[in-house]
């Protein structure tokens, strides 16, 4: 579990981070500092979180259950991440985590499973799936770590769907338009991405989602991919075109 930037390990922390604040690092935590990274007396951690930012910090006692560290300095304030929402069909455990990982990486601010027709796995381990958001995080540098929300039958998903959030849907018989082109036509704002399960939605499953009123269907080219690599390839482009890899945002 690599979770260092450069030789200073980071860590997702849900306590307060303050000047001068002194926390006790949970049992998980302490056992990767202490025993995992050998970390001792003064050596130096960041703990970061969405409220107060990150900061960096130096342990004072080095106890592989129960280490103690002192906040010195914050290194970043806490930012937002840009306000699109991943909607998926869980997958079998492996594939999921991966599409956890790649998922908070390209900036997603919820995780949420929703539960099709052919959706392909029966439960979703929600703790699994935020400590594979949460180590996606401590790894690429960020200050924020998605929400992961309950699982969610699709039709119930659609029928409160808000009327400010635009709702981009991976729709394989949406024609090879240029997804780009497409994109550039959606007014920025709240957005949530929609992919389905590996044996596509159900034609009334498809007719649901078409009748959201602010749904874009968005085709990924003339290849079929499978749903992890739909994500990262969707999310792509979002970032791309209206989230925070434009110049302009």
């Amino acid at each position: 579990m690599a979770r260092s930037q450069g030789r200073v390990p980071r860590l997702y922390c849900e306590q307060t981070l303050s000047a001068r604040s002194k926390l006790t690092l949970p049992r998980e935590a302490s056992h990767y500092l202490v025993t995992v990274l050998r970390s001792g007396d003064g050596a130096v951690v960041r703990l970061f979180n969405a409220i107060d930012g990150e900061w960096q910090c130096v342990i004072s006692h080095a106890n592989r259950k129960a280490a103690q560290v002192i906040c010195e300095e914050r290194l970043r304030e806490a930012t937002p991440p840009p306000d699109i929402d991943y909607l998926f069909a869980p997958l079998k455990s492996a594939r999921l985590d991966y599409l956890a990982q790649k998922a908070t990486e390209m900036g997603v601010r919820q995780l949420r499973p929703v539960i099709t027709r052919h959706t392909v796995a029966d439960k979703v381990n929600l703790d699994r799936l935020r400590a594979n958001a949460i180590e996606a995080a401590e790894q690429c540098n960020m200050v924020y770590v998605p929400d992961v929300a309950e699982p969610e039958k699709l039709k119930g998903v659609l029928a409160s769907w808000p009327d400010d959030r635009t709702l981009i849907f991976c729709d394989e018989r949406a024609g090879q338009a240029n997804p780009v082109d497409t994109l550039k036509q959606v007014k920025p704002g709240p957005m949530a991405v929609l992919l389905g399960p590996e044996g596509g939605f159900s034609e009334e499953e498809r007719d649901m989602i078409l009748a959201v009123p602010t749904v874009v269907a968005l085709s990924l080219g003339p290849r079929i991919m499978r749903a992890d690599t739909a994500a990262v390839a969707v999310l792509a482009l979002v970032q791309s075109v209206l989230g925070d890899w434009c110049a302009d945002k």
